[in-house]
């Protein structure tokens, strides 16, 4: 019988602070005791060079994630080759492991809910881009965000956004 594994995406720009929120969710779940899994998307087309890749997956690692995998230039650093990885195929690879739940670094064209991060007004046009947004994080305070049917936090105020986002997750167990 196969389990159900929600699975959530931070999606941001570069230097957004992606990887930092994925170190934060990656720690508060599995000290709930959930088994966390991550998928990194490299983001290039050109093949990963591996001690520049493996930086962000090595600090999923040491948050607490028990399965990494950075996906890009046509390979899934967990030393399978395959023509390209499609974000489906690494989420029903995972889904084999059994975790209680998966992280996605990027990927920000799928269609899993999503956590958007944005710097400055330049990042807004994210927010038309990405699709099953589920909040935003905003680093401006300034920052004029359209009406959205999602809410927007601040950076500063981690733990308002922290505890909505493992809110949702939770209600994605049941």
């Amino acid at each position: 019988m196969e389990q159900y594994c929600p699975v959530l995406q931070v999606v941001g720009y570069q230097n957004s602070g992606k990887t930092t929120l994925m170190e934060t969710l990656i720690q508060q779940c599995s000290a709930l005791g959930k088994r966390v899994a991550t998928i990194k998307h490299h983001g290039h087309h050109t093949p990963q060079k591996q001690e520049s890749n493996l930086k962000d997956s090595e600090r999923h690692q040491q948050a607490g994630a028990e399965i990494t995998a950075v996906e890009g230039g046509g390979s899934l650093q967990i030393h399978i080759k395959n023509q390209s990885w499609s974000l489906e195929q690494m989420v029903n690879l995972y889904k084999s492991f059994s975790p209680d739940l998966i992280l996605v670094e990027g990927f920000k064209k799928e269609s899993y809910p999503k956590v958007v991060l944005l710097r400055d007004e330049k990042d807004l046009a994210l927010l038309d881009e990405a699709s099953d947004i589920i909040c935003a994080i905003i680093w401006e305070k300034e920052l004029k965000v359209v009406e959205v049917d999602y809410p927007i936090y601040h950076l500063d105020d981690s733990v308002s956004y922290s505890e909505f986002i493992l809110e949702k997750l939770s209600d994605d167990d049941e």
